[in-house]
């Protein structure tokens, strides 16, 4: 049982002793399950959960059912899982609101990677700017499947102008978790490029999103 455990060694005492990241995700995990079911204490729960669901990105994308299958959840925790995301969400999209700049790449990659990491499928998506770097707004432009979204750069350069943006962030989503960018998306991201060129409307970044890792083709070289 947990209240055998060390102290130290709970989840609870152990994150206000030395901060959330020192947490593993079964730990994370235990902590917003708050209490076990016979058999299973609530770190024992938790490491079952990501074995069965693979990861903690997959419990938190799974969907109400296949979460409510699983011995000792039901809706009332699935809620308490969905309203946790959407709050995560919204509070990284207060630091990106209209009419503040980007101040940091991090910052930036957070945002997207709460906004496109629960997507099962590829999604297109760009935030548009002003010649300040402030944003205008951000919109999924583009939706596919498992592992390819059709983009037009018609439709992306008609968006630009719509919202008068002096420059754009590109981003997608990777479903299978790999952030390494294919040679389409190095293609579509010149193509873009040239496109937005002929109407003065800068391509700042490419930024893919792979569950919690991302990869920035500007970083990369690759624009």
């Amino acid at each position: 049982m947990l209240k055998d455990w060390p102290i130290q060694e709970r989840p609870r005492e152990k994150l206000l002793s030395l901060g959330a990241h020192s947490l593993s995700d079964a730990e994370l995990l235990a902590i917003f399950l708050r209490t076990g079911v016979k058999g299973y204490d609530v770190v024992e729960m938790s490491r079952h959960l990501l074995k069965h669901f693979g990861s903690l990105h997959n419990v938190f994308a799974s969907d109400c059912d296949s979460f409510c299958q699983q011995y000792g959840l039901g809706k009332a925790k699935y809620v308490q899982l969905q309203a946790c995301l959407e709050m995560s969400r919204r509070y990284l999209a207060s630091k990106l609101t209209q009419g503040k700049s980007l101040t940091s790449s991090s910052q930036t990659k957070d945002y997207l990677i709460s906004e496109l990491k629960h997507e099962p499928h590829e999604v297109f998506a760009i935030l548009f700017l002003d010649n300040q770097h402030n944003i205008i707004c951000f919109k999924k432009l583009f939706f596919g499947t498992i592992d390819a979204a059709t983009v037009y750069p018609r439709v992306v350069v008609e968006s630009a102008l719509k919202f008068k943006s002096a420059a754009i962030i590109l981003s997608h989503n990777h479903p299978s978790g790999i952030a390494e960018p294919s040679l389409a998306d190095k293609q579509i991201t010149q193509r873009l490029i040239k496109a937005l060129a002929l109407v003065d409307i800068r391509v700042l970044d490419h930024i893919i999103i792979a569950g919690h890792l991302t990869c920035s083709l500007a970083e990369r070289g690759d624009m």
